[in-house]
C-alpha cells in the first residue's frame, strides 16, 4: 500500500520542510512491527515526487484481529490495501504535515497552495467509480481511476477489482492530506480500532474548511462513524447549531472521562486512600486526576511503555505548581513481574487494563495482586461485551489490542473466582441500555478483614 505526492511549480522544494523529511535520505521506521518507508524519486526546483510505502506485519494484524477463530483473519486484504490501518501507520510519518507544525521559519508555507498530484492504492472498495468521483471532484480534484492487471492464467477476468486513485488539484499539503485521511477509511469502510466520540473530533479537525460544505457530508459522516449512536450526536450538533447555542450541560461527556470520574468517586468514599497504585497508567490521565483527591499522599503510576511514560511526565509537570496536587511517582514496571514497591498499598486500580492481557495470564496477574501486593481495595474496569451491540459492532472488539471482552456474567464470575479474600461490589459506567447494560463494567474489591 502506498501514497505518492507529486508537486510542480515554483518553491516546491519547501514541501520537504513541511513534511519534515530530508530528500537525500531514505526514511524507514518500525511502527510496532509494521514498516513505513519514504523516499524522494525527484527533487528539483520545480518538481518533487515523494512516495510512502506501508508494509504491515501480517502476523501482528491477525493476532490483533477479534475474528481469530475465522479463517478470514488469515486470508484477507488488510495487508495490501489502503485503509484506516494504512492511515494509522502513515500518520507517524506525516504528523508534521497533518498538524501544520513545521519549523518556525517555514510556517508561512503551511497555507500556501501548490499544484499537487496525490496517488494512492490499491483500494478495495464496494463503491462504484461514480461514488469515488462524487467524493473527490467537489474538492476541486481531477480524478483518474485505474484498475490493476490480474496476473494469472485462469480465464476469469483481465483486470483485478483493486483500484488506484490519482488526484490532481491546486491545494495546500495539509488540506490535501487531511482530506485523504478522512476519505480513504470512508472508501474502505473498515475501521481496525474502536470508534467512539473521539472519531467525531477527528472528523471535525481534519474536515475543517471543507467537510461542512461537501455535498456528500452526511454520507461521509455516516460511513466514518458507522454506528447510529455516534452519528446521532452529529445530527444533534447540527440541530443545535440551527436552533440554539450549545449549552455546556448539553455536551456529552466522553466515556473515558466518565470512567475516571467514577473511579475518583469510588476512591473518595473509601476510608483508606493515602497510597494508590495506578497499574497500567499509560499517558497518566487517570493518575493526574488521582493527584487531586483529598487525603492522598502517594500515587504510583506504573507503566511498562517508556513512550507513554514520557507523555505522562509532561502531564504531571504541568500540575506541579498547584498546591493541592500530589505528583505521581512514575515506575517502569509490568503486571507480569513481582515488584516490591507495590506491596501493602491502600488501593490498586486497573482501569481498562485486563482486556489487553491474554486470558491464560490473568490468573498469575491476579495472584500477584491479591496474594502478594494485598491492597486494601482493588478497582477493576473493563468493557461490557454486550454493549457492543449498541455500537453495532457484531463480533468486533473495541480495540485491536484487546485479547478478549466479557459479558457482565463472565466478568462477575471471574471476579468471584479471584476475590475470595475480598467483598465485591459491581457497578456500571456510561449511558445505560435497557437490555445491554453499561458500556463499561466495574468491580470494587474490599479486603474482608478490614470490614470485620
Amino acid at each position: 500500500m502506498q501514497l505518492s505526492i507529486r508537486a510542480i511549480g515554483q518553491d516546491v522544494k519547501v514541501i520537504s520542510y513541511l513534511l519534515a523529511k530530508n530528500p537525500n535520505n531514505l526514511y524507514e521506521r518500525d511502527v510496532n512491527g509494521h514498516y513505513v518507508r519514504m523516499f524522494f524519486s525527484k527533487f528539483t526546483d520545480e518538481e518533487i515526487d515523494v512516495t510512502f510505502f506501508v508494509t504491515p506485519d501480517p502476523i501482528e494484524l491477525s493476532r490483533n484481529n477479534s475474528q481469530t477463530y475465522d479463517i478470514t483473519s488469515y486470508i484477507n486484504d488488510r495487508e495490501f490495501v489502503v485503509s484506516s490501518i494504512f492511515c494509522t501507520f502513515l500518520r507517524s510519518a506525516l504528523g508534521t504535515a497533518l498538524n501544520g507544525k513545521p519549523h518556525e521559519e517555514y510556517e508561512q508555507w503551511v497555507n500556501h497552495a501548490f499544484q499537487f498530484e496525490f496517488g494512492f492504492g490499491p483500494l478495495a472498495s464496494k463503491f462504484s467509480d461514480r461514488a469515488i468521483l462524487e467524493l473527490f471532484q467537489p474538492l476541486g480534484y481531477d480524478v483518474e481511476i485505474t484498475y490493476g492487471e490480474a496476473d494469472y492464467n485462469m480465464n476469469l477476468k483481465s483486470e483485478s477489482s483493486a483500484r488506484f486513485i490519482k488526484l490532481k488539484g491546486f491545494t495546500t499539503l495539509q488540506m490535501g492530506l487531511r482530506q485523504l485521511f478522512v476519505l480513504i477509511p470512508v472508501l474502505d469502510n473498515y475501521k481496525h480500532y474502536y470508534i467512539d466520540e473521539k472519531e467525531i473530533e477527528k472528523l471535525e479537525r481534519f474536515g475543517e474548511g471543507w467537510l461542512d460544505n461537501h455535498p456528500q457530508r452526511e454520507f461521509i459522516y455516516q460511513q466514518a462513524l458507522r454506528f447510529k449512536e455516534l452519528y446521532s450526536l452529529v445530527e444533534q450538533q447540527d440541530q443545535r447549531a440551527d436552533n440554539e447555542p450549545l449549552k455546556k450541560s448539553d455536551h456529552k461527556i466522553r466515556l473515558n472521562d466518565l470512567r475516571y470520574e467514577k473511579i475518583v468517586s469510588i476512591i473518595n468514599q473509601l476510608p483508606n486512600k493515602e497510597s494508590i497504585v495506578d497499574l497500567g497508567s499509560g499517558e497518566g490521565k487517570l493518575s493526574e486526576k488521582l493527584g487531586f483527591i483529598n487525603g492522598v499522599q502517594e500515587i504510583l503510576a506504573v507503566e511498562p511503555s517508556q513512550t507513554a511514560s514520557i507523555s505522562a511526565r509532561k502531564r504531571f509537570e504541568k500540575n506541579e505548581q498547584q498546591s493541592h496536587f500530589v505528583k505521581p511517582k512514575q515506575i517502569i514496571s509490568s503486571l507480569f513481574y513481582y515488584d516490591e514497591r507495590l506491596k501493602d498499598k491502600d488501593i490498586i486500580v486497573l482501569c481498562e487494563v485486563i482486556e489487553h492481557i491474554d486470558e491464560y495470564r490473568l490468573e498469575k496477574v491476579m495472584k500477584t495482586i491479591i496474594t502478594d501486593y494485598k491492597p486494601k481495595a482493588l478497582i477493576i474496569t473493563t468493557p461490557n461485551k454486550e454493549y457492543n451491540k449498541v455500537y453495532e459492532m457484531d463480533e468486533d472488539y473495541r480495540h485491536p489490542d484487546h485479547r478478549f471482552e466479557w459479558t457482565r456474567e463472565e466478568f462477575k464470575t471471574w471476579c468471584k473466582n479471584n476475590g475470595h479474600k475480598y467483598e465485591l461490589s459491581f457497578d456500571g459506567i456510561g449511558e445505560e441500555h435497557e437490555l445491554h447494560g453499561y458500556p463499561t463494567q466495574a468491580c470494587l474489591f474490599t479486603r474482608k478483614e478490614l470490614n470485620q
